[in-house]
């Protein structure tokens, strides 16, 4: 049993560590002598708890094995509940100045308590050194009315090294989008907690029409971060956000524990959680359930990831359930600054198109390197493609260009991407459709090491064909093992392969194959 995070008024703790999203046995849970509930999940959490206090937690399993864990919650110098600056929590009212009053006057070490109630209000603005306690039975509802949404300028004018600040992102470019619901700008040691939800009715407005077209700017985020520090988000559901739910941006040493993000499986770009260029990032224990990628790990998608070199980098991913978005856990396409030392495991994927995949293509630039990345200990359930890496994804007005898609050698320059070691082991894959695995390098700049290892993949007997990758001049594939090609060096160890069609292994310019 291990602490994972610790508030003024909660705890979140790991209860069985090699168990996956759901924990091998149920856990019966006593909290200082107290029966506490129980718990099915490997991640489990506690609210409601008072400041600067110790608790014993006692985990009991039914085999018979019990540990405990003594915590003390941090210090906490006031509570600011915000109907006592009149918000109304109605579901009618607009309590957005009444909120955003109580975190303005809130001192160092603080809590923003928002009560049971329905609150609606537009984008609120975070600060340091304290606590959002959205309590359980209360809901921040989004406006829906654009025009009454602040926008953030794409980026301001600086007299600082780099020039500029940058306000708005919108998929990894400058761009003037609307504020997130909540939103944190170089501001530190700050936490969300709470079991209650915030949701971004974008159903309710006209977010997810023509979403990629601006009208008046880009659609925003639910929770939204520049250049933050020791932020942590702690379970609170998220849900039916305009675009991308979480979206921290530049910041670093973020905890995201035993969160839920759902938006509908065809709800345009709602992707669930998009850390970009961030440093020192966890997520244990989520729930992501949306209408595009899960998780999404990105670095700026040329000009940002040129300019300020910031990679997306030491990433670790854990006991999380991702369901149904189109990819589990994605890195790219916007990674031009690069993305390393990524640790997804533990996790349980269902139903996803590809459900762990690497997206670059040319012109992401020399600086945009994605290595060492190790995904292991995965199961998952009626996914159409398990593993794939792709150099030639078709984004963009130019995705599918003559130069992007080219599968003839270019000239190695400053536009050059590259893909270093990613390690697939301990996947556990059920109902495939396509294929095992599809791994495309670049002719010019090879991937440099692919390893799949303790790998078990089942496929659907009733599979249709369809394509593994989104590029051009991809075949339809179905029940195939692994096709690679323009790879350095491909491991593949104890690799289990029922029920496909034709060889386990297809390759074309792999140089070394180790078996």
């Amino acid at each position: 049993m291990e602490l994972l995070v610790v508030t003024s008024r909660s705890a979140g703790i790991l209860l069985d560590p090699e168990g996956m999203y759901e924990a091998r046995e149920k856990h019966v849970l006593y909290l200082d002598g107290e029966h506490a509930g129980e718990e099915y999940r490997s991640v489990t959490s506690l609210f409601d708890l008072e400041p600067d206090t110790e608790y014993e937690l006692e985990a009991r399993t039914e085999s018979g094995k019990a540990e405990r864990i003594t915590f003390r919650t941090k210090k906490e110098t006031c509570t600011l509940d915000v109907t006592e600056f009149g918000a109304r929590g109605d579901g009618e009212t607009e309590d957005t100045a009444a909120i955003q009053a109580a975190i303005l006057c809130c001192p160092t070490g603080g809590r923003v308590l928002i009560p049971e109630g329905n609150y609606v209000t537009g984008p609120l603005f975070l600060k340091s050194h304290m606590t959002l306690e959205i309590a359980g039975g209360a809901a921040l509802r989004l406006l829906t009315d654009r025009t009454k949404f602040p926008v953030l300028p794409g980026n301001v004018p600086a007299d600082n090294g780099a020039g500029e600040v940058l306000t708005g992102l919108f998929e990894g470019c400058r761009a003037d989008c609307f504020a997130g619901a909540l939103n944190g700008f170089d501001i530190e040691d700050t936490a969300i907690i709470g079991e209650g939800i915030v949701d971004g009715r974008a159903q309710d407005g006209d977010w997810w029409v023509n979403p990629k077209v601006p009208r008046i700017a880009y659609r925003g985020n639910l929770l939204y971060t520049q250049r933050c520090r020791k932020m942590t988000v702690h379970g609170v559901m998220f849900m039916n956000s305009p675009c991308w739910n979480l979206h921290p941006a530049f910041s670093e040493d973020l905890d995201f524990i035993d969160i839920k993000v759902r938006a509908p499986w065809d709800s345009p770009n709602t992707d669930g959680f998009d850390p970009e260029s961030c440093r020192h990032v966890r997520l244990i224990g989520a729930e992501i359930s949306v209408g595009d990628d899960c998780i999404a790990i990105k670095s700026g998608k040329i000009d940002l990831g040129r300019k300020y070199k910031a990679p997306c980098e030491d990433l670790e991913i854990g006991w999380c359930a991702l369901l149904d978005g189109h990819g589990g856990v994605t890195i790219g396409s916007e990674m031009a600054g690069g993305v390393k030392h990524v640790r997804a495991h533990h996790c349980y994927m269902k139903g996803n198109d590809r459900a762990l995949r690497v997206k670059t293509r040319r012109d992401r630039g020399r600086d945009g390197v994605v290595d060492d990345i190790v995904f292991s200990d995965i199961r998952m359930d009626g996914v159409k493609m398990p593993l794939v890496v792709n150099s030639f994804y078709f984004c963009d007005a130019d995705g599918k260009s003559e130069r992007v898609q080219s599968r003839v050698k270019a000239p190695v320059d400053e536009t050059t991407p590259e893909i270093g070691t990613v390690c697939f082991e301990h996947v556990k894959a059920e109902e495939c459709k396509a294929c095992a695995a599809y791994v495309l390098g670049l002719p010019e700049k090879p991937m440099k090491h692919l390893i799949l290892r303790n790998c078990e993949f089942g496929f659907d007997p009733d599979a249709e064909p369809l394509k593994p990758a989104m590029a051009l001049n991809v075949e339809d594939c179905r029940r195939r093992g692994v096709i690679a090609r323009w790879v350095e060096k491909l491991t593949m160890e104890n690799v289990r392969m029922d029920g496909i069609e034709g060889e386990e292994l297809e390759v074309l310019d792999v140089m070394e194959i180790e078996q």
